[in-house]
């Protein structure tokens, strides 16, 4: 069984507050993802700035600041809160199987991180995404090879690869529906693996 346990920051960040607290910081940090979402409907995420974000739902950037460190957080909580935690608590067969909802997610959700995911550099959603890949591989491919530096390898590969794929895939005009997309995945990788015996290698 896989559970969901990776990349689960902003949990440990809301425990430090209070109940009541806690619902009113809820209220905001969806207001300004509300804000943001509303605001990429007509421009690119490269032309939207923080007070952009602010003066759309009637915040100042005090608040905004209080609980993102910058409109890349901001997207991170968005995937964090409607995908991430909604799954959180459910265990999965397989690493695959996590792996098939989250593109489940991007899927329903397109529009919206068609834009998300070409933005690059730093605290960009596709870094953060490439972690969360990264956790559930490293658990997955655990045990299938001879030593640590070959699975950190191959973990460190197949997150590059699946990311770029994943990339390509949500911004064609007609992606495949996400449950082909997600076997089609995993034919690929686990074909690869069952190539990877002694044979292969001195070929």
């Amino acid at each position: 069984m896989v559970e969901v346990s990776c990349v689960l920051c902003y949990d440990a960040l809301d425990q430090k507050k209070g109940g009541g607290i806690l619902a009113d910081s809820n209220i905001t940090k969806r207001a300004l993802a509300a804000s943001l979402k509303a605001l990429m409907e007509d421009r690119p995420f490269s032309k939207i700035s923080v007070g952009d974000i602010c003066e759309r739902c009637e915040m100042n950037r005090k608040s905004f600041y209080y609980h993102f460190r910058d409109k890349f957080d901001l997207v991170n909580w968005i995937y964090y809160t409607e995908c991430i935690a909604a799954v959180r608590h459910r265990e999965f067969e397989s690493g695959w199987e996590l792996f098939a909802q989250i593109c489940a997610y991007f899927y329903e959700n397109r529009r919206f991180y068609k834009k998300t995911l070409t933005i690059q550099g730093q605290n960009s959603f596709s870094e953060y995404l490439r972690e969360l890949i990264v956790s559930i591989f490293a658990e997955e491919l655990r045990g299938r090879f001879a030593s640590e530096q070959e699975t950190e390898f191959c973990v460190e590969f197949y997150a590059d690869a699946l990311l770029c794929a994943i990339k390509r895939w949500l911004l064609q005009k007609e992606p495949l529906p996400a449950q082909e997309f997600a076997a089609l995945l995993r034919l690929c990788v686990l074909g690869a693996l069952s190539k990877t015996g002694p044979d292969e290698e001195n070929r």
